[in-house]
């Protein structure tokens, strides 16, 4: 099958209306002025016109950023046209495979954009994916990886452009820096500096040897583990699991109290100031622990553990050190261990949920375990776990015997007190301002909050509160 593409079967590739893809040509958006056909190139500035025209770019200022700034060539020549194109039965026929395999496994990939046309670079892939069907991998389960592979390089991905955009093409466009030369000989330079295809260029050797270097890492720790869990179903340690994917493990939820009220109050951006030393504290134990963190949602961390000693040990290490930061917020946790199900690189069940109801339940410094944590981490040195009697956790049907786990040598922490208005733990030397209200003290930790607390004291007054 020809790389090229006729006008009506582009607009099927793309899903696009004949009368559009037609429109795109007459403007020199696409297409060759010696060809009636299309190239892998077109294909790809075809799907970037398609890409501007949903997120509401006017068409108008599509064509006047390409005459003026050869904005399509920039941005295709660091996404690159993929040579060949062929038809999902060809493609099958080529791999020596159904097409029943192979369309699943297209929808896990995510390109069904492509209407079923695969390209070269498509059928090499597939080809990798026999390779793993043959070592005896189920087919779904192979969906379920190629899944994982999707979400996350396609978050590698966004990072590298969302932040070299906002770090190093942003800054530099502020200066007034110009492009030195434009794409075609004989133009004048360009007025927006470092468009797509330079950005590319510059982050593909980082990217590729970073890719390469940090699964070659991750690959090691989780090899170790698979020699463990062997060796635990070998000795008899772990039992044989009733169904493919469940195993047992220790999960732990850790936040900060208070983050939306501080969000609110303080605004994202320094919001985000306190997620990053946060986040640094967070990494750091785990490391430490040999923990793996499963996501992260805003200031809410999942964790995974092997066993529930090593859990236990890295929350109260977390609670230590957050609680060591100047003018910061309270951390908590939850920790729950129990059997989960592994499914598409992370992990589901009745469990899980447990862990997660624990962090939203649990006050402020305090480490919430279950009693199946308690008994399985008991002997853990210096720390004890003082019963907190049975709860009814939302969502869940019986009630959970719950426990704090307390380091029994942590000492008596310095007394700081709430910002009522921000939820910012403070010492006396971080107290900006203070204010009497009511007989009762409040303290802020800038005119910004308490300003906010003067213009409705009601919304706050309940939250005050000695750390």
């Amino acid at each position: 099958m020809s790389d090229d593409l006729t006008l009506a079967e582009l607009a099927r590739r793309l899903d696009e209306a004949a009368d559009h893809v037609r429109e795109w040509r007459s403007h020199g958006l696409i297409g060759r002025a010696d060809s009636d056909t299309f190239g892998p190139e077109d294909v790809e500035r075809a799907r970037l016109v398609q890409a501007l025209r949903r997120r509401g770019i006017e068409f108008a200022a599509i064509v006047r950023a390409d005459r003026d700034e050869a904005f399509l060539a920039r941005y295709v020549a660091g996404i690159g046209g993929a040579s060949g194109i062929h038809s999902l039965e060809e493609a099958a026929r080529r791999l020596g495979m159904s097409v029943d395999t192979v369309r699943p496994l297209v929808e896990a990939a995510q390109l069904t954009d492509r209407q079923e046309l695969l390209s070269d670079e498509d059928v090499e892939a597939f080809a990798g994916m026999k390779v793993a069907l043959e070592a005896g991998f189920p087919e779904g389960v192979l969906a379920q990886l190629l899944r994982v592979y999707v979400d996350a390089l396609g978050r590698v991905a966004e990072a590298e452009n969302r932040l070299f955009h906002f770090y190093v093409h942003e800054p530099r466009r502020a200066q007034g820096i110009r492009a030195r030369e434009a794409v075609e000989g004989g133009g004048e330079p360009s007025l927006v500096p470092i468009w797509g295809a330079a950005s590319s260029d510059r982050l593909i050797p980082l990217s590729e040897t970073a890719v390469r270097y940090f699964h070659r890492q991750a690959w090691r720790r989780a090899l170790t583990e698979d020699a463990v869990m062997h060796l635990e179903e070998y000795t008899g340690v772990r039992e044989d699991a009733d169904v493919p994917g469940r195993l047992r493990v220790a999960i732990v939820f850790v936040d900060l109290a208070g983050f939306t009220s501080l969000t609110d109050a303080m605004g994202d951006q320094a919001a985000a100031s306190v997620l990053e030393r946060f986040g640094h504290i967070v990494r750091t134990s785990i490391g430490r622990w040999g923990g793996r963190i499963v996501k992260q949602i805003g200031d809410s961390f999942m964790v995974v553990f092997p066993a529930a000693r090593p859990a236990v040990a890295c929350a109260l290490e977390i609670e230590r050190l957050v609680a060591r930061e100047p003018q910061f917020a309270a951390v908590r946790s939850g920790v729950h261990c129990g059997p989960v199900l592994y499914q598409e690189g992370d992990y589901v069940g009745t469990s899980v949920n447990v862990a997660a109801r624990l962090v939203a339940g649990a006050e402020r410094h305090q480490v919430l375990v279950t009693a199946a944590v308690r008994n399985e981490a008991g002997s853990l040195p210096n720390v004890e776990f003082v019963p907190l009697g049975r709860r009814r956790l939302r969502g869940l049907v019986d009630e959970v015997e719950l426990f704090a786990a307390v380091e029994s040598d942590a000492g008596i922490a310095a007394p700081r007190w709430i910002d009522p208005v921000c939820s910012m733990e403070l010492t006396v030397d971080e107290v900006a301002v203070r204010l009497s209200l009511g007989g009762k003290e409040h303290v802020f930790c800038s005119q910004q909050c308490l300003q906010r607390f003067i213009a409705a004291p009601e919304r706050y007054v309940p939250n005050v509160e000695r750390a």
